[in-house]
């Protein structure tokens, strides 16, 4: 019953955010502007994004070596099942699907040399979430106090809202990920303190949340080297780099009046609409790239609706397809995905 209501309520606040997302626009001339697009900028941005896609899984294959011996070729396969996930599901279900693909892919290997902890990969992704937001507050802040500072006299409110917004989040970044550290430094003190809950309930529940939150913490073992955590940060800015790079080749393909910079503050909007958890980020996505074109870059309306459509796109469109595939090569089609986000969400290991 939960589940159905959480559906419910995601959707409406999709149909919600696509319905201020139209408001007032010509879809024929939205049409129109998307034919006139230039094609070799919209060709670059889509080969964008499956670079940043074959990045992110050399990352992650990085940061699970604490936990064992990944392949490359499963994590690419992990991290497109995962984002095909997401974008057909809703509350960004991929993230605890990828950990789950992974540990069912390793746990496939004839030699058992890629055993792998469901839970303890859930842990890397969240430290994988850390480094991109820090990573998109330092290309934030680059624009906001180096190459947009003219913008701050062209919309002075809009500005000060970002810049708000991104010292918040940098806030709760670095604290959590300073939580994060401590836990990781030791992990059984944390599993010895989850075994005391075995005098407030029955010790067998009590047992199994201890068990869990260990290799929790010990899928952090990154975290306890400062060297591999900032070799992971490191990695972390080609991939966003890349991804600015795909939003600025739709921008000139649309011909906006966008610097290269300029998707730096594009890519912070993005970010905070693909927050709200509807599938695939629809509306939440739209909204905020069209808000940005419009809002701070003088892009005519209809145009930045088609822009948001086309870059929403790509974004989804090769990680959907090769997710899509990927997943049926282990026999799982779309019922047997989302069966897997209901077994991940409730903390079922594989």
């Amino acid at each position: 019953m939960r589940s159905h209501v959480r559906t419910i309520v995601v959707l409406a606040i999709a149909v919600g955010l696509v319905a201020l997302f139209l408001h007032n626009v010509d879809l024929w001339r939205v049409g129109a502007e998307i034919v006139r697009a230039r094609p070799e900028w919209l060709a670059l941005s889509l080969v964008t994004m499956v670079v940043n896609l074959a990045i992110r899984a050399l990352r992650w294959q990085y940061l699970l070596e604490p936990l064992g011996h990944t392949s490359f070729a499963n994590s690419f396969r992990a991290t497109a099942v995962g984002f095909a996930a997401s974008s057909v599901l809703p509350a960004r279900a991929g993230e605890v699907i990828r950990p789950y693909f992974l540990a069912h892919q390793a746990g496939g290997q004839q030699d058992g040399s890629e055993r792998m902890s469901a839970t303890g990969a859930f842990a890397t992704i969240i430290l994988e979430r850390l480094l991109d937001t820090l990573t998109v507050l330092v290309l934030l802040a680059s624009f906001v106090f180096v190459f947009g500072k003219d913008l701050a006299t062209a919309n002075p409110t809009g500005f000060a809202i970002v810049k708000w917004a991104g010292a918040s989040a940098a806030a709760v970044s670095t604290s959590v990920l300073i939580v994060l550290f401590v836990l990781a430094g030791q992990p059984e003190r944390l599993g010895r303190a989850m075994r005391r809950l075995e005098h407030a309930m029955p010790s067998a529940f009590a047992g199994l949340v201890a068990k869990i939150a260990e290799k929790f913490v010990r899928g952090l073992g990154a975290i306890r080297r400062p060297s591999r955590v900032l070799i992971a940060l490191a990695w972390s800015f080609p991939l966003w780099l890349c991804i600015c790079l795909g939003i600025w080749s739709v921008a000139v393909a649309f011909r906006f009046e966008v610097p290269f910079t300029g998707s730096f503050l594009l890519l912070a909007l993005l970010v905070l609409g693909v927050a709200v958890p509807t599938p695939g980020a629809i509306g939440g996505f739209h909204e905020a790239f069209r808000a940005g074109t419009t809002m701070f870059f003088g892009a005519p309306d209809d145009a930045a609706v088609g822009a948001a459509i086309v870059l929403h796109l790509f974004s989804i469109g090769p990680a959907l397809l090769l997710g899509l595939f990927f997943a049926a090569q282990e026999g799982l089609n779309l019922a047997g995905v989302r069966r897997l986000a209901n077994q991940a969400d409730q903390g079922h290991t594989v």
